[in-house]
């Protein structure tokens, strides 16, 4: 159970009310129910006088009009003459259409108790802690008290006891006068014991964020507010709780306490053959209360370039493509901004593997060109990135380095096409919504090809040598294959590890709320390979384990004396992760550039974060100090940093 959320009610049939429950109402709501027209002349006349009077509305209305007033959704509650007329008028069509025992059926099941329960069954469990087929006639008779004023009597005390007691009295009296019981039975009855209410929900952090993206997607599904709040749906969502509780261990024990608040962190895990997101971590709610995993969008850096990779192998490219990987690369476009790798390193004309193992931005930048961004852009869309968040940076020669912003949601779901033979399945959170009459309705998420099941497969191959030998190694999982890609935007705004199993893809991203670099005390500035894979390989060491190890495909030329990406001698990069320095655990050609807007691509990274002092490093929307965290955001769920990194 995450959270009860709206209207508390349970609809029952009139047949499971006991008559005398029944009688208790009837007497003190409505004595002429069974003989009247629906409307009362007199409390019609009286309630219309209160409202255009403007003093205070009396009773009057009948068992009907109280009805139609709750059950009709086109009648608001407020207090209008032509509401009122609207009122007078259904309720007699009604009172001509239908009988009197489906009027009182959907009277006590709409009419509110107090407690936050609506409806006779929802009352009875508030207020006795039982089905309404065993209430006492005391128990009865109490809740047909609540219904003139359900806030005051709903946990009475002092005067309001006294005053609850006074109409429960009333009821019992009510009751006797209308024979429903015997002046012997009326003065036998005792007042009932109430119990104690139950205290709300009180959601916050991860149950809080959970709900947000249920009621978010059930609006999506077509479900009104009303819907949600009225409706008595039974949700049951994607989330799993042991993989949620494991999200969150693995950012706490990775992520160094004195971090500092403005920076966050993600967390997302969707299951590839499903599209479900099982688990996620949106953020400690002590720092901020503002989602990290769905709502946060940053750049998305070289956690990209398998997108471009994915359309290359998809539009007739295979992994022994060569590209260009010598630095810098001066684009057609704008010849005055060439494109550097790290430390300005060249690595000639290589194949994919290569390119995607050491993260090349020119190679990217090539192969972006060759295969035609457009197509970069139509690739990324069909494995989850939406669209309206990638059309405005497909023109630029640098789009296929990252400088589209996405979140950790839609980084996991994109990534887990190539998990799933390059099949895309839309990712969601709700397994079934089941109404208040039972009907179970199983949600079937939208899947789509995006991509051939030998372009997955050759993709992922490539990504395998990322953990394996690249800059990703800090994520391995020694009991299985993994396959994956680091990322960093320009001067560590952004931070990712972004990978998969054939059974679980799973993002992490780490990034400020200000735009400024992420530092971490006794850390350093931050690279995807150190903390974001540190967390990933935390969770998955965890929601991996006991499951079956299974194998990713070959790629379709099978050979690996042609692909085989054994550790590159010149950078030196050890085969045992243990041995691993920090300076290794990402590649700072993961900063992506975006040409031909930006000054001169800076491919070093810096020890010292961009302030005030040093306003070119800074974000280029927004002060350097101002926020640009939700309440600075443009109300898309966007953090507003830099789409076009220095």
């Amino acid at each position: 159970m995450i959270a009860r959320q709206g209207i508390d009610r349970k609809n029952v049939k009139l047949a499971q009310v006991p008559e005398h429950v029944r009688d208790a109402v009837i007497a003190i709501e409505n004595r002429s129910f069974y003989s009247d027209s629906g409307v009362s002349v007199k409390g019609t006349v009286r309630s219309l006088w209160s409202t255009v009077s403007g003093q205070q509305l009396q009773g009057g209305s009948t068992i009907t009009q109280q009805m139609v007033r709750n059950y009709y959704s086109g009648l608001s509650q407020e207090r209008s003459v032509t509401r009122k007329f609207k009122e007078i008028l259904i309720a007699m069509k009604v009172d001509q259409s239908k009988s009197k025992d489906w009027v009182l059926e959907q009277y006590l099941n709409t009419i509110y108790f107090g407690r936050g329960a609506n409806g006779i069954q929802a009352a009875s469990q508030a207020y006795f802690g039982k089905d309404v087929e065993k209430l006492s006639v005391s128990e009865g008779a109490y809740l047909a008290s609540v219904i003139q004023q359900p806030s005051r009597f709903a946990a009475p005390k002092g005067d309001d006891l006294n005053a609850a007691k006074s109409r429960w009295t009333s009821v019992i009296t009510a009751m006797r006068d209308t024979a429903a019981l015997t002046p012997e039975q009326a003065a036998a009855e005792k007042f009932p014991a109430l119990k104690a209410p139950k205290k709300p929900f009180e959601l916050k952090g991860q149950s809080q964020y959970m709900l947000d993206q249920v009621r978010a997607e059930l609006n999506t599904r077509g479900y009104t507010d009303e819907d949600i709040n009225g409706g008595g749906l039974k949700i049951v969502t994607t989330f799993d709780k042991k993989l949620m509780d494991a999200a969150a261990r693995a950012v706490k024990q990775v992520i160094p306490a004195g971090t500092p608040k403005k920076v966050r962190t993600g967390l997302a895990a969707v299951e590839p053959s499903t599209g479900e997101v099982v688990a996620f971590y949106g953020g400690d709610a002590d720092r901020s209360d503002y989602d990290n995993a769905f709502n946060a969008k940053v750049q998305a850096g070289s956690t990209f370039k398998p997108y471009t990779l994915a359309a290359a192998l998809n539009n007739g490219l295979d992994l022994s493509t060569r590209v260009d990987g010598n630095s810098p690369m001066r684009v057609a476009s704008d010849p005055t901004h060439p494109i550097p790798n790290d430390s300005g390193r060249s690595y000639g004309h290589i194949n994919l593997v290569k390119a995607t193992q050491n993260s090349v931005n020119t190679a990217f930048v090539d192969l972006g060109q060759k295969v035609g961004l457009d197509k970069v852009a139509a690739t990324a869309e069909s494995m989850g990135i939406p669209a309206e968040q990638v059309q405005q940076h497909q023109g630029a020669a640098s789009f296929p380095l990252g400088v589209a912003s996405v979140s950790a949601v839609q980084n996991a779901s994109g990534f887990s096409t190539f998990a799933n033979g390059g099949l895309h399945v839309e990712a969601h959170v709700i397994r079934s919504v089941t109404d208040a009459e039972g009907k179970k309705t199983t949600i079937e998420a939208k899947s789509a090809q995006a991509i051939t099941k030998e372009a997955a497969g050759d993709a992922t191959y490539a990504l395998q040598q990322v953990v394996r030998y690249g800059t990703g190694t800090g994520a391995r999982l020694y009991d299985r294959p993994v396959a994956g890609k680091t990322g960093t935007t320009d001067k560590s705004g952004a931070v990712w590890f972004n990978g998969f199993t054939p059974q679980l893809a799973t993002a992490v991203n780490m990034f400020r709320d200000d735009n400024k670099t992420v530092q971490i005390p006794g850390y350093g500035v931050q690279f995807g390979g150190q903390l974001p894979a540190q967390v990933w390989r935390a969770f998955m060491t965890e929601a991996m384990a006991g499951k079956p190890v299974v194998e990713f495909p070959e790629p379709t030329n099978y050979g690996y004396q042609e692909y085989n990406s054994d550790p590159d001698p010149e950078r030196g990069l050890p085969d045992d992760e243990q041995d691993i320095p920090d300076v290794w655990g990402d590649d700072p050609t993961d900063q992506p550039t975006e040409l031909p807007v930006d000054p001169p691509f800076t491919d070093e990274p810096t020890d010292e974060p961009s302030g005030p002092d040093n306003p070119t490093d800074g974000p280029t929307e927004g002060p350097p100090d101002e926020p640009t965290g939700p309440d600075a955001s443009d109300g898309t769920g966007n953090l507003p940093r830099s789409n076009s990194p220095r």
